[in-house]
């Protein structure tokens, strides 16, 4: 790992230590609040920090595996462990929405009296522990898959508090209590489309989809294209984590190439094509270099 990436990981991980700080300071406050006022609206905020507290653990953990070097028994180092941060802090924050909605939808048939004034006291406390956790976050959010999760777990927290201070402020005004129901409602629609978003694309990492924006048809059009490439076959990619694409590739040449050295030279051509020609970068690919005669000694092939 070259130092301007060790520095980078490290500054990350400092945001999500901070942010940890931050949130699991405000979990115990919005779990006093929840049982004082007895409010859904901010034991759902509540229940979705204690996540956000165990999502940002995660991923400070995932962090900091990161920054260990690779061995040969894991010759990627931790690097994947941000996408399986990613994918644990998505399945809590499900879990949240569902419960969310359900009860929500109880107690707008069932409502309990709830203390407005309690109940906007710690919103507030909430609204702004999470502003400033995103402002820490913020800065990173682009780096890694980790990362953006962390954010999106405190970004879906802030607007969870905001809803429930519009909900005290409603109580308060009106004396609809369902308005603590609709505010567990409202935040439970705001996580579920992002939580199965950030799910989706860290199960995609996870089964080695390939990347998005990767066209392999594209790759393999370009590839045919260099002079003495005759095919191209068992083309694969996908990522190993946030910013490390990977490609492997069987490519047949003329066996003249063999002979006059020119295979060196054409092993570059191919590797500054995926490097330099499309959207996705990939910087790390691996070619095997075929005679036209050499396919009937390989097993199964894949296109």
């Amino acid at each position: 790992m070259s130092g301007h990436t060790h520095d980078h990981a490290e500054a990350n991980r400092t945001r999500l230590a901070i942010a940890f700080g931050i949130t699991a300071t405000v979990l115990v406050a919005e779990v006093v609040g929840a049982w004082w006022t007895g409010s859904l609206a901010l034991l759902v905020d509540a229940t979705h920090m204690l996540t956000d507290t165990a999502g940002l653990g995660l991923a400070l953990v995932a962090a900091s595996l990161m920054l260990r070097p690779p061995t040969s028994r894991r010759t990627w180092g931790f690097r994947r462990a941000e996408v399986l941060a990613a994918a644990a802090q998505a399945t809590l924050l499900l879990a949240v929405g569902v419960y969310a909605l359900i009860e929500g939808v109880r107690r707008l048939m069932d409502p309990p009296d709830v203390p407005a004034t309690g109940l906007l006291v710690f919103g507030v406390i909430g609204l702004l522990a999470n502003l400033v956790a995103m402002a820490v976050l913020a800065g990173g959010r682009s780096a890694s898959l980790n990362l953006r999760a962390a954010f999106l777990e405190v970004v879906n927290d802030a607007l969870g508090s905001a809803a429930v201070i519009v909900s005290a402020v409603v109580i308060a005004a009106t004396g609809w209590t369902r308005a603590d129901a609709v505010a567990a409602l409202v935040i439970a629609a705001l996580i579920l489309p992002r939580t199965l978003m950030l799910l989706r694309e860290s199960t995609s990492v996870l089964l080695e989809s390939t990347p998005r924006g990767l066209d392999l048809d594209d790759v393999r059009a370009h590839l045919l294209a260099v002079p003495h490439v005759r095919a191209v076959h068992d083309l694969h990619a996908s990522q190993i984590a946030s910013g490390l694409p990977v490609l492997t590739a069987h490519v047949v040449i003329d066996d003249d190439c063999f002979r006059d050295g020119h295979a060196a030279e054409l092993l570059g051509q191919l590797q500054s094509c995926v490097a330099e020609h499309f959207p996705v970068s990939v910087a790390h690919s691996t070619f095997q270099l075929e005679p036209v005669d050499h396919r009937p000694h390989e097993g199964h092939v894949h296109p």
